[in-house]
């Protein structure tokens, strides 16, 4: 596929590694209306494959091109363009960014009722795509859950049965460490897997599901535009005791983790440790590493008040530095397609022996059995999970939020001896200090 000028301009602004001021983009006219339509995912490697084969189909049934790029740091590029205008038309990215996306003026709104198959997504999925103005503001095109990996041989030698609760978890990953489940004689394999970094929020994410077991949250949604700080509770301390319980239990999480992000935590394919709680995105990739025999996937073991996950997915942005709206409208109908769907499911290993991954993790489109496709009994777990799930806020910018909250619990989990209570006290007055900023406290 042609590389667009802008192409060229996104690669060479990161390269140089510049930063701009972000202004607000409105459709400017379309120089030429038969070129390309410039897409953007955030992906690499495999995952980039999926994409070119479900581009490819389109344009098969179409004869319309796509340009594609896929993009490893697209917010950064996102945000270098904008002051340009220069935004591509359409970009795949997370559901989460939709509300950092519409503050700054990057979004057109979304009608479904001019995208063919909008029916075929639930509504509920449809409203989590709402801004804070009413408006749809992303289609969405894959969706998950936070579900727990665990290595199931391991747990087998051992004779543990599939934990239930966070006290059988935490006893799960105790035992990874001290009882040589690998088998091989010497003391080199841990429990949990945990990106415990507060880059990127990434100790936040892995630890949200934990606080909603527990029954607390970050926000209180109040349904008329403004939040309310929940993170101050009771629910919120007994999650972070447990979690701080695995920090400092030896053997429990693997050292260091309290600076690691998920580039560096691919300790399950290496056979170091044996229990990540993590996406579906994942299973092709361990399976490959340690043999799919080997990898089952748990529902989240449940806390104080069970076991609801954490929801994540991906949206179709339409750019609003460019108009072609019929044309963008197009691609989306063909991108929820069950035909699309299948394609973005596909995983397995290419010609050239190339790890390949699927981009739609579960379908959007309800009437793709993400079992069916797979054949592997493993999706349903993470479909159950989704059906329960809890996403953050994605109508505003939570991405302030969910650093401040990275932030604290990330320097509460550095040290043992740290104050639980001072530490979430502290959090709380941060995000009320933020939602007044932003003008939507509650």
């Amino acid at each position: 596929m042609a590389t667009s000028a802008r192409r060229k301009a996104a690669a060479g602004l990161l390269a140089a590694g510049m930063l701009f001021s972000v202004v607000a983009c409105s459709p400017a006219p379309q120089d030429d209306a038969n070129a390309p339509l410039e897409v953007w995912a955030r992906v690499s490697g495999g995952a980039a494959a999926a994409y070119e084969r479900i581009f490819a189909e389109y344009t098969a049934q179409t004869g319309v091109e796509i340009d594609f790029t896929a993009v490893p740091e697209l917010d950064t590029q996102i945000q270098a363009l904008a002051q340009q205008k220069k935004l591509p038309d359409v970009w795949i990215n997370d559901a989460g960014s939709l509300g950092n996306y519409v503050a700054q003026g990057f979004l057109l709104p979304v009608d479904p009722a001019n995208i063919d198959g909008a029916e075929n997504i639930p509504q509920s999925t449809w409203d989590e795509n709402l801004g804070i103005d009413g408006e749809i503001y992303g289609v969405p095109f894959s969706r998950q859950a936070v579900v727990t990996f665990v290595r199931k041989d391991w747990r087998e030698n051992l004779g543990y049965d599939v934990p239930k609760t966070w006290d059988e978890l935490h006893e799960l990953a105790v035992a990874f460490a001290e009882e040589d489940p690998d088998g091989n004689g010497k003391d080199d394999t841990y429990g949990m897997i945990v990106p415990g970094s507060a880059q990127s929020g990434y100790i936040y994410r892995w630890m949200n599901p934990y606080i909603l077991q527990a029954g607390g949250d970050a926000l209180t949604n109040n349904d008329d535009g403004t939040f309310s700080i929940a993170f101050d509770s009771a629910e919120v301390r007994e999650a972070a005791e447990w979690v701080q319980q695995q920090f400092c239990t030896e053997g429990a999480i693997v050292p260091g983790s309290i600076g690691m992000t998920t580039a560096d935590s691919s300790f399950f394919e290496t056979g170091e440790a044996g229990i990540y709680a993590t996406g579906i995105y994942n299973l092709n990739t361990f399976d490959n590493a340690v043999g799919a025999e080997n990898v089952e996937i748990i529902p989240m073991p449940a806390g104080p008040a069970g076991s609801t996950s954490w929801a994540e997915g991906e949206d179709i942005y339409f750019g609003a530095a460019s108009d072609r709206m019929a044309e963008k409208e197009q691609l989306a109908s063909f991108l929820i397609s069950e035909t699309a769907q299948r394609i973005g499911m596909e995983a397995g290993v290419d010609v050239d022996g190339a790890i390949t991954q699927a981009v739609v993790r579960i379908p959007v489109n309800q009437n793709v059995d993400a079992v069916a496709v797979t054949g592997d009994e493993r999706y349903q777990v993470a479909v159950d999970a989704y059906a329960d799930a809890v996403p953050f806020p994605w109508s505003i910018n939570f991405l302030p939020y969910r650093q401040i909250i990275a932030d604290g619990l990330n320097a509460m989990m550095s040290s043992c001896g740290s104050d639980i209570d001072a530490g979430i006290t502290q959090i709380a007055s941060d995000l009320q200090a933020q939602l007044e900023t932003d003008g939507i406290a509650g």
